[in-house]
């Protein structure tokens, strides 16, 4: 039996998923370190160890895989060249040939392993669509919600993760789209306007080479910058988090269960970022005129109250700043796939790739 592999690396785990010639997930790793500050070597052969453990477990070799695409944090070629990323820290992880590097690791072993590149966004926009399509077959995906607003034909889709930062990807006519030189999908770079932020404060975070990005105001590094902040704030002096050890992004990790527990400064932080997000995915949606907007990442794992009430602030957002023509939107729609929408991608984009070489 032909095998069919999706490698995703993320700053601090990666998974491999495994197909069979059936377009079907037979399957999916459970999450490894990166070992990401030991530099590219590491990782590549961490990843080699994985991938052989589970395709033991399916009774095959690396010798019979037919396809492998790996995802990693952007920006990157095409071929898979790495330029500088606030993911991957080592030095050596700049200007790195990963998808090569990876090729020869697993050849050595086994045969010649083709290996192509994808960036993590667009694999995760990728894996999204695949599912929800029913394109790939994944027996342990969740069952949709009824009421997420995906339409009957299915054609386009944007994907935007909210995690550590705000990664992003595109669906365009069935197929992932990477743009001339590989970068496109980065929604995390858009400007927003000055009254995305509350405060001046919030505004001054620098992502990349940029202030007022949406990753400054849509992401777990914004919500550690603006905790800070407002923790100092008068206000919010006596808040329970002042007095709580930690650095303060362990401080913002607990924002969720705060949240869900009703706590006012936690809902502030996430209303904020929820209609800073609603700007963000207006922006996309004026290029691309898409037939879902998908949300992804760790707002996922909110509390069911405050994912409707996140969705239902961003919706209102998007309204609030869109033109006319733009405002019929239906609602935005939470990934199906989780955590595992990269990795899904990746093996997606496996058996295309695998098709379009033969």
């Amino acid at each position: 039996m032909s095998f069919f592999v999706g490698i995703d690396v993320g700053g601090t785990t990666s998974t491999v998923a495994i197909g069979n010639d059936r377009r079907e997930v037979v399957r999916i790793s459970d999450q490894f370190a990166t070992r990401a500050i030991e530099g590219p070597t590491a990782t590549i052969e961490d990843i080699a160890v994985n991938l052989e453990k589970e395709l033991k477990q399916l009774g095959g070799s690396l010798s019979d895989v037919s396809s492998t695409v790996i995802a990693t944090p952007g920006p990157a070629t095409l071929d898979g060249v790495l330029r500088p990323s606030p993911n991957l820290r080592h030095p050596e992880w700049v200007n790195c040939g990963i998808r090569e590097q990876l090729q020869t690791r697993l050849s050595r072993d086994g045969g010649p392993v083709p290996v192509w590149y994808l960036g993590d966004g667009q694999a995760a926009a990728l894996g999204e669509y695949v599912v929800r399509t029913k394109k790939l077959a994944w027996p342990s995906a969740p069952p949709l919600d009824p009421n997420d607003h995906q339409p009957d034909n299915l054609e386009s889709l944007f994907f935007v993760a909210v995690g550590t930062g705000l990664g992003g990807g595109e669906v365009a006519d069935g197929k992932v789209v990477r743009g001339c030189e590989g970068r496109a999908g980065h929604a995390g770079h858009l400007f927003l306007p000055h009254d995305a932020f509350r405060y001046d404060h919030d505004r001054q975070l620098k992502v990349g080479n940029a202030l007022s990005t949406a990753e400054s105001a849509i992401s777990l590094t914004a919500l550690t910058h603006q905790l800070e902040y407002r923790l100092a704030l008068p206000q919010w002096k006596e808040h329970p988090l002042n007095f709580q050890e930690g650095t303060i992004k362990d401080k913002a990790r607990k924002l969720r269960e705060y949240a869900a527990a009703g706590d006012a400064l936690s809902i502030q932080l996430f209303d904020d970022q929820a209609a800073a997000l609603g700007i963000a995915m207006l922006v996309v949606n004026y290029i691309g005129d898409l037939g879902l907007l998908v949300i992804g990442g760790g707002v996922c794992d909110l509390s069911a109250e405050m994912r409707e009430r996140y969705a239902r602030i961003a919706e209102e957002s998007y309204k609030k700043h869109a033109l006319d023509g733009f405002r019929n939107l239906p609602g935005f729609a939470f990934s199906q796939c989780g955590d595992q929408a990269s990795v899904i991608g990746a093996l997606a984009e496996a058996y295309e790739t695998a098709q379009a070489s033969a």
